[in-house]
């Protein structure tokens, strides 16, 4: 009876597996089929290089979604991943109990709240700050979509990094401590580039939250399709643009809605090869 249910977990396990990678194949096959042929009726260079986004004139250049996509997700790597870290490794190695108690439920319920609440955050919070730092603007654009997806993302990197931070051997910092280092340098120096991977794979997965996040971006980023002048203008990602024209598109304006999926598609593929290249020289 034993030996027949560890095989038939097997089978279990084999058959989620092999689910698992049969959606993803049918995800890439559905936007593949349906996004390439878009593309080579636009034009490559068109599609990605071009400017204009007008579908009533058949315009479908995607350049100033691509350039907003890439802003705001550089500017939430830049206000989450170091406050994620740094919140990570005191959480790890400073925190004592009776904070730990409240801040780490804290942070796990930061997970759990939907994308629209946080986009009312940032509308009724962070937009009015901008208005009165910046009066010459609306207060929506690159700068207020990266503090608020910067917030957004920091309880995937604290979860994951805490979790990366505690796994590492105690006789590390031991023997940093043996050495004569203090418990400070022995947890920078030692513990947490021990657990640096871990790390690197709680900020990817941040960084794929942050590219693939929409509802709060629409609601605070201006929605404009065009290359910003500057982190205060107004921009469109490649998922608001998706979105906000889907459920009217029809046609080549549809196909073409699909290829910005695929573009974002790559893009993600792509940072989870940067991580695996990184994973592999480490190594």
């Amino acid at each position: 009876m034993k030996k027949f249910k560890e095989v038939l977990m097997k089978i279990v396990f084999l058959i989620a597996a092999c689910v698992s990678i049969i959606s993803v194949v049918l995800i890439c096959f559905f936007l593949f089929s349906k996004g390439i042929p878009a593309i080579s009726k636009i034009g490559v260079t068109e599609f990605l290089l071009g400017k204009q986004w007008r579908p009533s004139s058949d315009l479908y250049g995607i350049f100033p979604m691509i350039i907003g996509s890439i802003y705001v997700t550089a500017g939430a790597i830049i206000v989450g991943v170091p406050t994620g870290v740094l919140c990570a490794i005191f959480m790890a190695k400073f925190c004592p109990k009776s904070v730990y108690s409240v801040l780490k439920p804290a942070t796990e319920l930061l997970a759990g709240v939907p994308s629209i609440v946080y986009g009312y955050f940032g509308l009724v919070v962070i937009v009015p700050f901008m208005q009165k730092v910046f009066p010459q603007t609306s207060g929506k654009g690159i700068l207020t979509a990266s503090i608020l997806l910067g917030i957004m993302i920091l309880p995937t990197i604290i979860g994951v990094s805490e979790s990366a931070i505690r796994a590492v051997d105690n006789s590390y910092y031991e023997g940093a401590l043996a050495l004569g280092a203090t418990h400070e340098l022995s947890v920078f120096k030692t513990v947490v580039p021990a657990a640096k991977s871990g790390i690197l794979a709680g900020v990817i997965l941040g960084i794929g939250r942050a590219i693939g996040e929409t509802m709060a971006v629409i609601m605070i980023a201006g929605n404009q399709a065009v290359v910003p002048g500057s982190i205060v203008d107004g921009v469109r990602t490649m998922t608001a643009n998706i979105v906000l024209e889907m459920g009217y598109a029809t046609d080549l304006h549809r196909e073409a809605l699909i290829a910005t999926g695929v573009v974002l598609f790559v893009f993600i593929l792509i940072i989870n090869l940067c991580f695996s290249i990184l994973k592999r020289k480490e190594s």
